[in-house]
């Protein structure tokens, strides 16, 4: 039951982040965990997949003619490449609104490469390159579908986030969800580890949730996995793996939180949520690797940057390495 990411400074332990996680069936039935599997942490960006549910229950998908580009796009926590620019774009001026609804804020782009094209171009980065751009664009498409206002949707008491923390109390089976302010200005939703895989659960097999969520939860699941380079950018761990294991689903939060959604398991569909409680993203990923070893979805001769990756000094030496270290216990 023990997972932890270390970081070494040479051959030194420098850092110790321990993780919880929650390996769990769409029954709700937890099947392994590790550190406290009943720890209670905001989702963060990792509940986007759930949120992109008002857009199928609102009816906003057949009302401006949604594509499963832009699906993923709302369930994106996207890198603020041209491409991921331009489908937030496209998609903002289909719902009919502009940039100056969006109250997610302004942020560089997190691709590297983006950022230098700005900067070279003499541009600022606008609420278009924010990473929540699409998530942002989704609940306003909501809100215009249920004939409500679109400004202030990022409140608590907005239809939208009344709808959106219905649908997590009928996912999860918690009643009660207490909630604070994400980085993008919306309510993030906090929730024990193993009722949040139970959501991931479901969106891998959506056979086992409520009637009204199915189709939804399936086409996002589909999205998804069309389009994983919307879901994050090529160099993310979201996109990569989605692109090279079949029938998962990843999604990344903020401040150390991961969520995966696994249809193709021996033990069958799967949902798993992760925490590092450092709040460590750095922290994150090798635990995410090593978890997908342990579970046989991943072969350790896959190559992946995120396995034991480098640490670097700011003149981008190599000083150190993350590695993480996972004992299941298996219920």
């Amino acid at each position: 039951m023990n997972a932890y990411t270390y970081l070494y400074r040479g051959g030194l332990l420098e850092n110790r982040h321990k993780v919880s996680l929650a390996i769990v069936e769409p029954s709700g039935r937890v099947l392994a965990y590790g550190g406290n599997p009943y720890l209670q942490a905001p989702l963060r960006s990792s509940a986007k997949p759930f949120q992109a549910l008002a857009l199928y229950l609102s009816g906003a998908i057949q009302r401006f003619g949604i594509t499963p580009a832009e699906v993923a796009l709302t369930c994106a926590s996207h890198d603020g490449t041209e491409q991921h620019v331009a489908v937030a774009a496209n998609y903002l001026r289909k719902i009919g609104l502009d940039e100056s609804y969006l109250a997610c804020g302004t942020h560089p782009p997190f691709d590297s490469e983006a950022r230098k094209a700005l900067q070279q171009a003499g541009q600022a980065p606008t609420p278009l390159h924010n990473n929540c751009s699409g998530k942002h664009t989704g609940m306003l498409a909501a809100a215009l579908a249920l004939g409500v206002s679109p400004r202030g949707y990022e409140q608590p008491e907005h239809p939208v986030q009344q709808l959106n923390l219905q649908t997590l109390r009928e996912l999860s089976g918690q009643p009660h969800i207490p909630y604070g302010v994400d980085g993008c200005s919306v309510p993030t939703f906090a929730l024990p580890l193993a009722p949040a895989a139970r959501m991931f659960a479901l969106l891998a097999w959506p056979e086992a949730a409520p009637a009204r969520y199915q189709a939804g939860l399936e086409a996002v699941f589909q999205a998804m996995r069309q389009h994983p380079d919307l879901v994050a950018g090529p160099k993310s761990i979201d996109t990569v793996l989605m692109q090279k294991l079949p029938g998962l689903v990843a999604k990344r939060g903020a401040d150390g939180y991961y969520g995966l959604a696994l249809r193709e398991t021996r033990w069958g569909p799967l949902g798993i949520a992760l925490k590092v409680e450092s709040g460590s993203n750095e922290a994150r990923e090798p635990m995410v690797i090593r978890l997908l070893e342990e579970l046989g979805l991943l072969s350790p001769e896959v190559e992946l940057e995120w396995r034991r990756p480098p640490v670097r000094n700011v003149r981008r030496l190599e000083v150190g390495h993350l590695e993480a270290r996972l004992e299941l216990s298996w219920v």
